[in-house]
């Protein structure tokens, strides 16, 4: 049988995971939020309790979270993807415009008689097509002629919005109100009976299932396909990767690709879900907080889940400060500060990486300790888990001891 080493991957056992890096930032985060409450004369304590009262005190309020929280799914793990490749996906928010207004579309031409099992498939395949259009058209600008997807994606953002503003009073206009479109059939939305009843019909869609189904597959593709080990190739060191034979320019179309369709996604479960109508001259935030996400997140799927979620607390809870006389704006800066800290996580991740380091060198020297006192010749690197826990915790009983006695 396979023993269970301890010092297989020695810096691995040395170093902070990016779960504590992301934790610390949220808690940094909360206690500046906490010092700009008091600095208001105000109660911290009672601000985060109507924050999470707003969020999550009823199945309503549950389901309203989850709802916002869905969007924030998808665009983190659009960011994510491209950031996996070496890119940064700033189009989110264009990516869910073509999206929502293609679903919006379909959802208002469609036969309504159509069974919900073809029209939801065609509405979904539908949205993520013209989404990953959207991102090809930059990505093959970054492939053939180095135009910067930072630059491509913004300006293709504005083209979104325009061809909305176009789209919206050419195809689906409400004739009593000529800046919004014709609000969507419930049968045509992404909502089902069932599932606005059991959560007190609240805002909750197929939409947050699409989402974690998303998180699963995306999951799947980066650690146990090809196509996710040439992508995260060509994010490590292009040139590297086209010497190894991986097709550059591929990867990054394909990537941008990819992420715009789950951009995309976020805008039909926000348009045909979470709402049923598109405003004119309106341009999604999400498609910015997203970026948020999946920095907290650490870009890792599961980690955009709870990120996005914790998100999704902090923005339908910041209605009800309202009510202890706390600016909603402070749950804003509770979010830019998290932001903050998560940006220079590198300060932080050197913080927790160096006690680590220490941490794992007492327990080391521990262990010799003992070893040494039992005529163990053996190197450390050839114990067990369990045995380097118990020489460990031997070691520094003797220690101590052996100061006791000099002292």
């Amino acid at each position: 049988m396979k023993k269970d080493r301890i010092i297989n991957k020695p810096l691995e056992a040395r170093k902070a995971s990016p779960l504590i890096v992301s934790l610390s930032a949220v808690f940094l985060g909360i206690i500046a939020g906490c010092i700009f409450i008091l600095c208001i004369g105000k109660n911290p304590f009672a601000g985060f309790e109507r924050i999470l009262f707003g969020a999550l005190s009823n199945t309503r309020r549950i389901g309203n979270t989850l709802g916002m929280s869905t969007q924030l799914i998808l665009i983190g793990l659009s960011v994510a993807f491209a950031f996996k490749t070496g890119l940064f996906n700033i189009g989110a928010s264009g990516q869910m415009l073509m999206g929502g207004i293609t679903g919006s579309i379909l959802a208002y031409y469609l036969p309504l008689d159509m069974p919900r099992i073809i029209y939801l498939p065609i509405i979904i395949i539908a949205s993520m097509i013209a989404g990953a259009v959207w991102g090809f058209i930059s990505g093959f600008l970054k492939a053939k002629f180095n135009v910067h997807e930072v630059v491509s994606t913004i300006m293709l953002n504005w083209t979104a919005y325009w061809l909305v503003y176009d789209f919206i009073p050419r195809f689906i206009i409400d004739p009593t109100i000529s800046v919004k479109s014709k609000p969507i059939d419930a049968v045509h939305t992404l909502r089902a009976d069932w599932l606005t009843n059991a959560t007190g019909f609240s805002t909750m869609n197929y939409g947050f299932f699409i989402a974690i189904a998303m998180c699963i597959v995306i999951w799947f593709v980066l650690e146990k396909t090809t196509l996710g080990f040439n992508l995260k190739a060509v994010g490590a060191n292009r040139f590297c990767a086209e010497y190894a034979g991986i097709k550059v320019n591929r990867s990054i179309m394909v990537s941008m690709a990819i992420a715009g369709a789950l951009a995309s996604l976020a805008g039909l479960t926000y348009y045909c879900g979470y709402s049923n109508i598109m405003e004119m001259g309106k341009m999604p935030n999400e498609g910015f907080d997203g970026i948020a996400v999946a920095l907290l997140g650490n870009c890792s799927p599961i980690g955009i889940f709870f990120s996005a979620i914790f998100f999704g607390i902090l923005k339908m809870g910041r209605g009800s400060l309202a009510a202890t006389g706390i600016p909603t704006e402070i749950a804003d800066t509770i979010i830019a500060t998290i932001i903050y800290f998560t940006a220079t996580n590198v300060i932080l991740a050197n913080f927790w990486n160096a006690r680590f380091k220490s941490s794992f060198d007492r327990k080391e020297e521990a262990c010799k300790t003992y070893m040494k006192s039992k005529g163990d010749g053996r190197g450390v690197d050839a114990l067990t888990s369990a045995e380097f826990r118990e020489y460990a915790k031997s070691g520094k009983a003797l220690i101590k001891s052996s100061k006791e006695v000099r002292q």
